[in-house]
């Protein structure tokens, strides 16, 4: 039988939970879709040209690119470090502008959406810094986990519309970065860890001036 305390315990965890995957969900208005964080240079470039392709773009960035750097920024608001000092590791390791533009507007776009829902008001934050500060007292682990099965989403969906890659397709890709997932969210790095993305910081790069383009970033 559910105790009344086992019972109260289950409806917050729910409550969370459904904050949360609202927060992180393909429609939630932070406009994702624009962003590809500069896979869009290695579809134009041919290097990335098929489901495989992506999958192991998205899974080298989700390991040694911004995926634990990320991951470290969203543990360390959730467990009390400043989020301006975060925010500003953040704008240091930015490999480019782009990549700065892409988690800033996201975050300006998170604080403003939820700051209207009834959240308290928050200021500008990069992304996973104003998810840390809105989801304090949330299980850390599934905020991280989450977020980056958010962040790892958008890149196969920039690809879906990129490349003649179809949904069942895409989806397959999806479900294949489902381990690299779980063992990125589950680091607890104490410092901001380093980047060795050096492919996917060229492509960010050579982003800014390519043309045409379809992607913000």
């Amino acid at each position: 039988m559910v105790t009344g305390a086992r019972w109260g315990t289950i409806m917050a965890m729910t409550a969370d939970l459904l904050r949360l995957t609202q927060w992180l969900s393909p429609a939630f208005p932070v406009s994702g879709y624009a962003y590809s964080h500069g896979l869009e240079t290695a579809m134009a470039s041919g290097r990335v040209a098929g489901a495989r392709d992506v999958q192991d773009w998205a899974s080298h960035v989700l390991r040694f690119g911004a995926g634990p750097l990320d991951v470290w920024a969203i543990r360390a608001v959730m467990g009390g470090d400043d989020p301006g000092e975060v925010a500003e590791v953040l704008q240091a390791r930015a490999g480019c502008a782009e990549r700065w533009q892409e988690t800033r507007d996201q975050g300006a776009a998170f604080a403003t959406v939820t700051t209207g829902m009834g959240e308290p008001p928050i200021p500008d934050l990069p992304l996973p810094v104003a998810l840390g500060l809105r989801a304090r007292g949330m299980a850390a682990d599934v905020v991280a986990m989450l977020y980056l099965q958010g962040f790892a989403g958008q890149l196969v969906s920039a690809a879906t519309r990129f490349l003649p890659l179809g949904q069942t397709e895409a989806q397959t890709v999806l479900r294949a970065l489902h381990p690299v997932i779980a063992e990125v969210a589950a680091r607890t790095d104490t410092d901001p860890p380093g980047g060795a993305a050096l492919m996917a910081d060229l492509d960010a790069m050579r982003h800014e001036t390519l043309q045409p383009r379809i992607f913000r970033t």
